[in-house]
């Protein structure tokens, strides 16, 4: 007797494990903007010179697709070629290319 009462509940409890419970749908029509490292986005027209110079020295067919800047004064580039091929830099205020 005391096995059926322990099985009632167990199967009590498997059943109700698989309820169905009532979600929130995922609101897709709202943007979320996520700022990964501190960095915000910023206007590319407003990167110093030395940084924009940089990319023209080294990136020389790259265009700046988006520039993102943080509080310790560091930029976030994301760069596209003519081939196609994007990517992502890193520079100081200086236009010292940076590791993040």
């Amino acid at each position: 007797m005391k096995n059926l009462a322990i099985a009632t509940v167990l199967s009590f409890v498997g059943i109700t494990a698989f309820a169905n419970v009532e979600t929130p749908e995922l609101d897709v029509d709202n943007a979320t903007v996520i700022v990964a490292q501190d960095f915000e986005e910023i206007e590319v027209a407003s990167l110093p010179e030395a940084v924009s110079k940089a990319v023209e020295k080294n990136y020389p067919t790259a265009k700046i697709d988006k520039a993102y800047k943080n509080e310790k004064d560091q930029f976030k580039l994301d760069l596209s070629l003519e081939d196609g091929t994007t990517g992502t830099v890193y520079a100081d205020a200086d236009g010292n290319w940076i590791d993040m």
